[in-house]
């Protein structure tokens, strides 16, 4: 059975230079369940009190919170789903704290036909400051015969 509507871009329909992006403010919530799920209870993202006497002030977001928001523009928006995730570099610049809206860049940066991979620049920013740089490589279906 076919499902065009779980598909987001094929190969073909890629170019160099197309981009998506997603915001998200972070909540406190966000950080409890993040917590949850991944079993990290560093109190640098928890613990206020321990935070406060370490170089950044107060609590941080979880740096791989962040970055999820990377894999959520790549899963659903470009090139969505039905993708592959084959592999992820990362590079944090900057503190993100609760409350503040992170907003995540992808831009398709380089095309292999062949092997119908696609090497995404991947970027997060608060207040249009680089927090994450990165790179992404992608596997994409083939638009169907």
């Amino acid at each position: 059975m076919n499902y065009p509507e779980l598909y987001g871009y094929f190969f073909e329909e890629l170019k160099v230079g197309m981009s998506a992006t997603m915001s998200r403010t972070i909540t406190d919530t966000d950080m409890r369940n993040f917590s949850g799920v991944s079993g990290d209870t560093n109190p640098m993202h928890l613990n206020e009190e321990f935070a406060k006497a370490t170089p950044f002030g107060g609590t941080i977001v979880f740096g791989m919170l962040t970055a999820s928001l990377i894999s959520a523009v790549v899963g659903t928006k470009l090139p969505g789903p039905g993708c592959i995730y084959m592999s992820q570099a990362l590079k944090f610049l900057a503190p993100v704290h609760v409350g503040e809206t992170v907003y995540a860049v992808c831009t398709v940066k380089q095309l292999t036909p062949g092997k119908n991979h696609v090497l995404l620049d991947t970027k997060c920013y608060v207040h249009e400051k680089p927090v994450i740089e990165g790179e992404a490589l992608i596997k994409v279906a083939s638009k169907p015969s």
